[in-house]
């Protein structure tokens, strides 16, 4: 069986979501937004303060 290529990692919010996915090919991580899951989201990479991209470490 494939291992899934984007895994949720963190989570908040019941009617406006924020989840941090992970690329578990790149380990790039990713930020995903929405308001009230109906209106529409927003996804990107997510950046630390010197704009370079998260990268979790993948075993």
């Amino acid at each position: 069986m494939a291992k899934d290529r984007f895994v949720e990692v963190y989570s908040q919010g019941l009617t406006n979501v924020e989840k941090i996915i992970v690329d578990t090919e790149t380990g790039v991580n990713y930020v995903l937004a929405s308001s009230a899951m109906t209106v529409g989201c927003g996804m990107s990479v997510l950046v630390d303060a010197e704009g370079k991209p998260i990268v979790t470490p993948m075993e």
